[in-house]
């Protein structure tokens, strides 16, 4: 039995027993989970848009401070669009003698 037949037997049993409450409640909170993944996934793919028009995607020379750029500006998603220009400034401090 796979998954959804799964959900449809227990939506049909919590019916029978007047359950309805519970199980509009299960659906909604699907519901609610998808459209939240959803939107995480549109986010990132329009941070990964943005980063691609700065040419942080591109080219072969890679250092702390481009790949920090690079994921902050894919995180930030459509605030990059709106003013938002996250840096990264990866300063290590030098060990003493």
């Amino acid at each position: 039995m796979d998954i959804a037949g799964l959900g449809i037997a227990v939506v049909s049993v919590a019916a029978a027993r007047g359950h309805r409450g519970t199980t509009v409640r299960i659906r909604i909170r699907r519901q609610a989970v998808r459209i939240g993944a959803v939107i995480v996934v549109i986010w990132l793919i329009i941070g990964l848009v943005a980063a691609g028009q700065r040419g942080y995607l591109g080219g072969s020379s890679s250092s702390c401070a481009k790949a920090g750029n690079t994921v902050i500006t894919i995180i930030a998603g459509p605030l990059n669009y709106v003013g938002v220009n996250p840096k990264v400034d990866c300063t290590v401090p030098q060990p003493s003698e």
